[in-house]
């Protein structure tokens, strides 16, 4: 047998296995998404049943053809897990998608537009009057963000009686922390119990003041989520209500938290959470963030200063989390405030929760790590500088490797935002002006939603394609597509070829 024909063999037996870790996935997702059936037959709409129906039946038929498939248990390479991620979303979104074409007869775009940003928690939406929209397609938009908030890939890890470490690398390729997977069964029903626990916590919250329950739960859900989807078309603004932007702040904050701060939550040791470095320069950006936001607004805006604050304050907490909910037109907003927002959308939560940007952590590494860089210029080749990063030190070769790869991130998001823009500007002449556009593509590629009205049901149908494949690039952070791409066009896996020679010497 040839080295070539050895590799193909191996390269399918690791791709089987992912296919089954993903099946698992599409059973979790087709279980879970009988959920809105309660919505449906409490509201009555009995008409739903055949559109919503399609959807937990075509994610579980996946997963029984997937068992179909031959498989051997075994550790997948890291690339080939990514590249499985990066498929099953697009899956997810189509499956999801199918309510949208079926009960509202949107088209495949839109449909597929409105599930991919409610998978990836994006608020963007496609329908054009939700004040219109069946109270089950509203749940099941909010459901969507609800569940991928927390990561798809990490609720199936709570399916499963066994975990492998492939399914492991699933969960850690949606950027949730290795800290948290010491034992990733009870690890998964305690993120379970937390997240609930907090949706429901905060929906009596909300409900001070004088939201109704149906608002209320819905609104935390995408809150929490840090998704954005609203009932109405006018969205925050729809209710006319400061004490809700107030309460909405904290659920939108405890999304952009990492996940472990729940755990600390839960072992009673919350208190500790202030001593995180991470959580402390978050909540610092968001303080800062809203301050100069707040000022800009009420200097270069003909507003009160009253009202400069309320809308600086929630959207720049919003935009720091990438929810996605505004009480403000941005579209009316100068640029200098709009810029600060788009840098506060840029960056993001923090790694381990439901946020997205590029992460409050990696701006921190950066930070330290050019800071580390420029210390050793000054110093002879023969001292050692150590590098510390979140109270670890690490050795000058781990170093080196982290911030660069950190940097390698940071740098095909920047790139990504400036070759969408190219794309945009000249496939859709408007009148919206080049710091507008930037603000919508960073809004799509940190899956915010926040928007300046760029982004519409009436956009040209190539933008919206633009902005799906963005809002997917945002929730895989690129690299996974990267690897995909690259799979695609090169056909080779670096780590199954060293391992079939090794196998063959």
């Amino acid at each position: 047998m040839t080295n070539h024909l050895v590799y193909q063999m191996k390269r399918l037996d690791h791709l089987a296995m992912i296919a089954h870790d993903v099946g698992q996935i599409f059973k979790f997702l087709g279980l879970v998404s009988l959920v809105p059936f309660i919505v449906l037959a409490i509201f009555r709409e009995w008409n739903l049943i055949l559109p919503m129906a399609a959807v937990p039946v075509t994610f579980l038929l996946l997963w029984r053809l997937i068992l179909l498939i031959p498989k051997k248990d075994f550790e997948s390479p890291l690339s080939t897990t990514l590249v499985a991620v990066s498929i099953s979303w697009v899956m997810i979104a189509l499956v999801g998608a199918l309510p949208f074409m079926l009960a509202m007869h949107m088209s495949y775009t839109d449909s597929i537009f409105e599930a991919m940003a409610g998978w990836t928690g994006t608020a963007f939406s496609m329908i054009p009057s939700l004040d219109d929209t069946p109270n089950t397609l509203l749940f099941w938009r909010s459901f969507m963000q609800w569940i991928g908030g927390i990561g798809i890939i990490a609720f199936g890890i709570s399916m499963r009686r066994k975990t492998r470490l492939s399914l492991f690398r699933l969960f850690r390729s949606e950027g949730k922390p290795e800290d948290l997977m010491s034992n990733a069964q009870s690890t998964s029903w305690r993120m379970w119990k937390i997240y609930i626990f907090l949706t429901a916590v905060f929906t009596g919250l909300v409900m001070l003041a004088g939201i109704p329950l149906w608002d209320s739960v819905n609104l935390v859900m995408v809150g929490i989520s840090t998704g954005g989807f609203t009932l109405h078309s006018a969205g925050i603004s729809y209710y006319h209500n400061p004490l809700l932007e107030i309460l909405l702040i904290p659920v939108m904050i405890a999304g952009a938290l990492p996940f472990k701060v729940f755990f600390l939550m839960y072992r009673g040791k919350l208190p500790d959470m202030f001593h995180d470095t991470i959580v402390r320069l978050m909540l610092f950006l968001m303080l800062a963030g809203s301050l100069f936001i707040s000022l800009d607004l009420y200097i270069f805006g003909d507003i009160s200063l009253a009202t400069a604050f309320r809308e600086g304050v929630f959207c720049a907490v919003s935009a720091m989390s990438t929810c996605g909910f505004q009480n403000s037109n941005l579209h009316f907003w100068a640029t200098v405030p709009l810029a600060i927002l788009s840098m506060m959308i840029f960056i993001g939560g923090a790694m381990g929760s439901a946020a997205g940007g590029i992460k409050v952590n990696r701006v921190a590494l950066a930070y330290d790590g050019v800071k580390w860089w420029f210390r050793r210029f000054f110093v002879s080749s023969r001292v050692m500088v150590p590098f510390r990063f979140e109270g670890k030190r690490l050795s000058k070769e781990i170093s080196e490797l982290e911030i660069s790869r950190n940097l390698l991130v940071i740098a095909l998001y920047v790139i990504t935002i400036f070759s969408a823009t190219i794309v945009c500007l000249h496939l859709y002449i408007t009148s919206f002006h080049l710091d507008q556009v930037v603000f919508e593509i960073v809004s799509a590629l940190s899956n915010t939603g926040m928007s300046v009205g760029f982004m519409t049901a009436s956009s040209p149908v190539v933008i919206k394609w633009i902005f799906i494949v963005l809002m997917w690039l945002g929730r895989m952070e690129i690299v996974p597509v990267v690897i995909l791409a690259i799979g695609i066009y090169k056909g080779v896996e670096s780590e199954l070829a060293k391992e079939v020679s090794v196998q063959s010497s």
